[in-house]
């Protein structure tokens, strides 16, 4: 028996089987992430700058510190490197499991030498952290990484502040040949590119190796690299050596062309 043929009806329209939705794509592959936790001053307005150095596949959280009704000082210094606060910071971003946690602030990890910036550290792997670094651990490493042990300083701070920094590269061997403080109490964050190149003018000294220009709430990066061709020499930041530490912790590179620190020690550094 012949089969039966249906004709398919006319002004009817054919349509394609509709695909399986799961099997859509819908862009590309996540790139798998490693974090950087952060614990930052209350005051730190500078995040986007942090992320400027931390590669694709780095993710940073930050947290903060708990307001300090003072100005800038040895006194907030002092008020934000409690290590039971900073504790409690670090513990607040170990739930997304970074890799390492960052104290990101000048003054505070400075203000009670050697032992304080230990205390530091100490407090954050306390909380669990699995690495940890400090912005004043980090520019000592980098100094002594880039052989450096005559420096100028530039700093935001009052002559109080400025001269703990003094004392504290003084217990590590690092002689401040010559410095200067900007004198400002608050709004840091506010300074701009050509004031910090001013300073910089102003305490470039022969004696000097290279320059260091403190607190994380100064910007720099875009000037960093500027700098160093102009003076033939590596100037190192805050916010530079907060990531840089972080991120040789974790054992990655940072983003950073033309800058001396990041060139000096990346593994494709000649």
């Amino acid at each position: 028996m012949d089969a039966i043929v249906r004709p398919f009806p006319l002004g009817a329209v054919m349509t394609a089987p509709r695909p399986d939705p799961s099997l859509e794509i819908i862009g590309p592959e996540l790139v798998s992430q490693r974090g950087v936790g952060v614990v930052a001053p209350f005051d730190f307005a500078l995040d986007r700058e942090l992320w400027r150095w931390a590669p694709d596949d780095i993710s940073l959280y930050l947290t903060r510190l708990p307001f300090v009704p003072v100005p800038v000082t040895v006194e907030m210094a002092t008020e934000l490197s409690d290590p039971v606060r900073v504790r409690r910071a670090a513990a607040d971003v170990l739930a997304p499991e970074p890799d390492v946690v960052t104290y990101a602030c000048t003054s505070g990890s400075f203000v009670g030498g050697v032992a304080g910036e230990r205390a530091l550290v100490e407090s954050m792997c306390a909380a669990g952290a699995p690495a940890a670094t400090t912005t004043s651990g980090g520019l000592v490493e980098a100094l002594r990484v880039l052989g450096l042990s005559r420096i100028a300083v530039v700093t935001p701070y009052i002559d109080s502040v400025t001269e703990r920094l003094i004392g504290f590269l003084g217990e590590h061997g690092v002689e401040v040949v010559s410095s200067v403080g900007l004198g400002l109490l608050d709004h840091i964050w506010k300074v701009g590119y050509a004031e910090i190149v001013q300073a910089v003018n102003s305490v470039d000294v022969a004696d000097a190796e290279g320059l260091f220009i403190s607190c994380t709430n100064v910007p720099t990066y875009d000037i960093i690299g500027p700098l160093e061709n102009r003076l033939g020499k590596p100037v190192i930041t805050a916010n530079q050596v907060t990531m840089w530490s972080a991120l040789q912790a974790m054992k990655s590179p940072m983003m950073a062309t033309g800058q001396w620190l990041a060139q000096a020690t990346q593994p494709h550094a000649a």
